[in-house]
């Protein structure tokens, strides 16, 4: 809990100032998220190398993202998707690397699972559980031009929170 209130703390000692010093009438106006097409081609290729440049081998799926698999400890295999559309809030632009966990039998996921979602994403730094249909997916969110070593690092992140509570949820079993 020490380390949810200093991070709190300093978040809000890092957004909140800049926020209240203008006026509201000298600020511009919030904009929405929105998304960011790059040039399909230079954005996609210029990704596609950051990952290889990790010793990745991403196979392109038919939205255009990465699509990497990763070998595990036990034998398992995990999948991990790296978005090659970006988004964008104000001067922010935003890449999701995300690692699905849990499929349901139907479009919800149940509350048992859903509260345990809640409560991993308590224990991680990076990263938070969202829901698409009935699938439980890990997604991190991380600076659009994000390279290197902190790139590998979020993507090892996500596949690994992933893989770990597929393992909790479904024990036995290796979907994804």
């Amino acid at each position: 809990m020490k380390r949810l209130t200093a991070a709190v703390a300093l978040l809000a000692a890092s957004t909140c100032p800049p926020l209240l010093a203008a006026p509201a009438a000298a600020r511009p106006p919030a904009r929405p998220a929105t998304p960011v097409s790059a040039p399909a081609a230079a954005g996609n290729v210029e990704l596609g190398q950051r990952l290889r440049a990790l010793g990745l081998e991403p196979k392109v799926d038919a939205d255009g993202d990465y699509r990497l698999l990763f070998g595990l400890e036990g034998g398992r295999q995990q999948v991990t998707y790296v978005r090659a559309r970006t988004e964008r809030f104000g001067e922010l632009e935003i890449r999701e690397i995300w690692s699905p966990a849990y499929q349901a039998s139907g479009d919800t996921l149940p509350g048992e699972i859903a509260n345990r979602l809640l409560q991993d994403g308590q224990e991680n730094i990076l990263g938070a559980w969202v829901r698409q249909d009935g699938t439980a997916i890990y997604v991190t969110r991380v600076p659009a031009d994000l390279a290197g070593r902190a790139l590998s690092d979020a993507i090892e992140a996500t596949t690994r929170a992933a893989d770990a509570m597929e393992a909790q949820l479904t024990p036995g079993q290796d979907q994804f």
